[in-house]
Parts: C-alpha cells; sequence; structure tokens
C-alpha cells in the first residue's frame, strides 16, 4: 500500500466520508470504530491500523467508478 504519510490518510477520509456523505460519527459506525478514532485519522495525529486501511480500502471499491480514482492515487492500484 502506498499511504505512509499521516497527510495523505486524513484527506483520504476526508473526501471519502465526502464522497459517501458520511458525518465523522457515521463514517466511525461504518468501519467499526470511534467517533474520535476518525477525528485523529483525519487531523493526523494517528494513522489506521491495517485492517482499517483495508476496510478504507474496500469502501473505496464498493464506490466503483466514483471511487477510482482516489483508489490509484492512495493505493496505487485498483481492485
Amino acid at each position: 500500500m502506498a499511504l505512509e504519510k499521516l497527510e495523505e490518510i486524513g484527506s483520504l477520509i476526508k473526501e471519502l466520508r465526502s464522497r459517501l456523505d458520511l458525518t465523522q460519527e457515521k463514517f466511525a459506525a461504518r468501519l467499526g470504530v470511534t467517533f474520535p478514532t476518525i477525528n485523529r485519522w483525519e487531523n493526523g495525529r494517528a494513522k489506521p491500523s491495517p485492517l482499517g486501511l483495508k476496510q478504507i480500502q474496500d469502501l473505496l471499491s464498493e464506490l466503483g467508478e466514483k471511487g477510482k480514482d482516489l483508489q490509484e492515487q492512495y493505493f496505487g492500484e485498483v481492485q
């Protein structure tokens, strides 16, 4: 996976939430984590575990064409 920098992860999560039209709370519920966890990820204070990154990548895949550009930009591949 290409994601390494905390800033990149935050930008990805913000954009993904925007495309899914979800609040941080609803996005957290969808991933099975807490609101403060999403907040820390978005603000660059923490990064997702490998499982969390996989769940984010899966959400991008579910978006199909709407998520393809983010998938390529942040993960360097399209499933």
